[in-house]
């Protein structure tokens, strides 16, 4: 491990000890995480003894459910599934692949848009006998209202939560919420988790849902943050020596080159 993965390991340790941390995230659908960078994120993980989940490709992507198993992942999240098909079409994915090994993994499908909540109550009946739980991500369903970013935090965006977190409750089905999650969505996480909250997440790393009524909340966000800065500058830096790493033998081989076309500039001249 380089300097900048043991602070991240450092990090995370703290997290999981003194603010409720219980797993680190990765995507291989809107982040794009490549191999090489979730092995770093897995060993890191491991050796912090905390759970890792990924978000898959969509909701029949057989190719990276077939990786989180031989990753070992411990929360598999399906993207936009926003239809009762969709969701019959994930169970029917996860089901070929993981077969028993479900009894240790978890699965999970996102709400992101206003469509999904529309269609919630078609597919409740049938999460129920299928997935684990719900992650809302609040910043796409934000954004498919049509209202800016900022608007996150907003009576109506929480009042969405809600409703879900009720359904969930009801259900019994795990409750995650994610997007953008900063100190700014504490008093809304609050609100959230008297109903039911399993966990919130940030981008790479998530909580269990009690620590948000903890004294230490605020410092707990922070310490996820310099996660990520770590996380964001040690991938910065790692494809950083990849691209200069042939750098002296490209000048060697253009020299070269140079070197052999210029007797037959000099006879064209």
């Amino acid at each position: 491990m380089n300097t900048t993965e043991r602070r991240m390991l450092e990090a995370l340790k703290r997290g999981r000890d003194q603010h409720g941390v219980v797993a680190v995230k990765a995507e291989f659908e809107a982040e794009g995480t490549r191999p090489d960078e979730f092995h770093r994120l897995l060993e890191i993980a491991q050796r912090a003894d905390v759970k890792v989940a990924l978000k898959i490709g969509g909701c029949e992507a057989v190719s990276d459910l077939l990786a989180t198993k031989v990753y070992g992942v411990d929360y598999v999240i399906a993207p936009m599934v926003e239809t009762a098909y969709a969701l019959t079409k994930f169970i029917e994915a996860k089901n070929k692949t993981h077969g028993s090994l479900r009894e240790r993994t978890e699965f999970l499908y996102n709400l992101e848009t206003e469509t999904t909540l529309r269609n919630m109550d078609e597919m409740l009946p049938i999460a129920k006998g299928g997935v684990d739980g719900i992650v809302f991500g609040r910043v796409d369903f934000t954004l498919s209202r049509g209202l800016p970013r900022t608007a996150i935090n907003d009576r109506q965006i929480t009042d969405a939560v809600l409703k879900v977190a009720h359904a969930c409750a009801e259900n019994d089905l795990e409750l995650v919420v994610g997007g953008s999650v900063s100190v700014e969505a504490i008093d809304a996480l609050r609100e959230i988790q008297a109903i039911r909250l399993d966990r919130f997440e940030t981008r790479k790393v998530i909580f269990d849902g009690s620590a948000v009524n903890s004294s230490t909340i605020e410092d707990g966000i922070a310490n996820a943050v310099e996660f990520e800065l770590a996380w964001l500058t040690n991938k910065r830096d790692y494809y950083a020596k990849i691209a200069h790493e042939d750098a002296a033998r490209i000048d060697m081989m253009e020299a070269r080159m140079n070197k052999a076309a210029a007797p037959k500039l000099k006879s064209v001249g």
